[in-house]
C-alpha cells in the first residue's frame, strides 16, 4: 500500500445494527480498510444514497460475497492510498467511484478501474451522486435497450435518482423521454428538466403514451415497478420495442400475453448492477469515460441533488427516501 502515512487506523462508518427502519443505521468506529491489488483507498467527501441501500438495511438485499457490510454504492473523494498494480499518480486525485459497498464511511475501497476523475465543474457531493445511476441508466437504457438519437422512451419514477439521470442523458443524446410521477409538483419538476411527464395517479399512462406518439408507442421502457405495470408497459411499446426491468418495487411476478410479444417482436430483458463482475464494471466505466464523461467535464452532466445530510444522520437520509418526497439524489457528506 502506498501513500498511507496520513491515513488513520480507525474511521467513523455507518453500521446496520439489525434489519429494520432508518433508526438501525448507527455511526460506529471501524478499522480503515487497506487497498489490495488494483484498489484505491478513497478519503470520502460524499456518498450517494440509493434504493439498494434501503433494501440492504431492511435485510432484503444482502451484499454480494466479499463486499463490505457497510452500505453505500457510490462515493467521491480524494485517493489517500493505492494498492499494488495501481500507479502512484492516482494519489491525491479527486475521483468518484462505483463500489460494491462501504460508502457510508470516512474511507472506502474502490477498484481503480471503476473510478472516474472528478472534473472541476463538479463538487464532490455532485460527483458522489453520479456513479450508481449513471452506470445503471447507461448500461440498461443505452446498451440493453440500445436507444439511439431520435428514439422515444418511457421511464417510471421520473423524479428518482434513476429517473432524473435518464432525463439528463436522454436530453444530452437527443432522445424524447416520457416519465411518470406521482404528483403534479413532481411532474412540473420533471418537465423543467426536459421530460414529458405523466401523473400516473390522475392519468392512464398507456393512453397518454399512445396519444403523444400518435399510436406508435415508444422504442423502450425502463421499469423499476414490475408487477402489473409490465403488461401496461408492453402496451406502450412500438413494434420491435424493448422492455428493461431494473427493480420490482411493485411486485416480482407478472402475467404477459406471449402472442403479443411474438407478433410485435418485443424484447423483455433486465439486469442488476451490484453483482456484475469487476471486469464488466471496468468495461462500463471505460465506455462512460469516453462517451459520457466529456459532458461532465463541460459542466453539462450534473445530477439533481435533493438534499445533503451529514454522515451521522444517515438514518434521516433513509427516512427522506422512504417518504418518497425527494426529487433527485440524496447524499451524505462525510468530509
Amino acid at each position: 500500500m502506498s501513500g498511507s502515512s496520513n491515513v488513520p487506523a480507525m474511521m467513523t462508518a455507518i453500521a446496520i445494527r439489525e434489519p429494520g427502519g432508518p433508526e438501525v443505521l448507527t455511526p460506529t468506529q471501524m478499522p480503515v480498510p487497506a487497498p489490495g491489488p488494483g484498489e484505491v483507498l478513497i478519503r470520502v467527501g460524499a456518498a450517494g444514497v440509493n434504493r439498494p441501500d434501503v433494501m440492504q438495511r431492511q435485510g432484503r438485499y444482502p451484499p454480494p460475497p466479499g463486499a463490505s457490510e457497510i452500505p453505500g454504492l457510490e462515493v467521491a473523494g480524494e485517493v489517500a492510498a493505492v494498492g499494488t498494480d495501481v500507479g502512484a499518480h492516482m494519489l491525491g486525485q479527486r475521483v468518484c467511484a462505483l463500489i460494491t459497498g462501504g460508502g457510508y464511511a470516512e474511507y472506502a475501497l474502490a477498484a481503480a478501474a471503476h473510478c472516474l476523475s472528478v472534473p472541476e465543474a463538479l463538487s464532490l457531493a455532485e460527483a458522489a451522486a453520479l456513479p450508481e445511476t449513471l452506470f445503471t441508466v447507461w448500461s440498461n437504457l443505452f446498451e440493453r435497450a440500445y436507444i439511439a438519437e431520435g428514439d422515444s422512451v418511457l421511464v417510471h419514477g421520473g423524479t428518482s435518482g434513476i429517473g432524473t439521470m435518464a432525463i439528463t442523458l436522454c436530453r444530452l443524446f437527443g432522445m424524447r423521454i416520457f416519465v411518470t410521477c406521482g404528483s403534479d409538483e413532481k411532474c412540473a419538476a420533471a418537465q423543467a428538466m426536459g421530460a414529458e411527464a405523466i401523473n400516473y395517479r390522475s392519468t392512464d399512462f398507456v393512453e397518454a403514451i399512445k396519444a403523444a406518439t400518435q399510436g406508435q408507442g415508444v422504442a423502450a421502457v425502463l421499469d423499476m415497478v414490475g408487477g402489473d405495470y409490465v403488461p401496461r408497459n408492453l402496451a406502450c411499446l412500438a413494434n420491435d420495442g424493448r422492455h428493461v426491468s431494473i427493480a420490482v418495487l411493485g411486485g416480482a411476478k407478472t402475467t404477459v400475453f406471449l402472442p403479443e410479444i411474438m407478433q410485435r417482436r418485443l424484447t423483455l430483458t433486465g439486469s442488476t448492477l451490484r453483482p456484475r463482475s469487476a471486469g464488466f464494471k471496468a468495461m462500463l466505466a471505460d465506455e462512460i469515460r469516453q462517451t459520457v464523461w466529456p459532458f461532465a467535464e463541460a459542466g453539462e452532466l450534473r445530477p439533481v441533488i435533493d438534499k445533503a445530510f451529514p454522515l451521522a444522520e444517515a438514518g434521516a437520509a433513509h427516512a427522506r427516501m422512504g417518504a418518497g418526497e425527494h426529487v433527485g439524489k440524496i447524499v451524505l457528506i462525510t468530509g
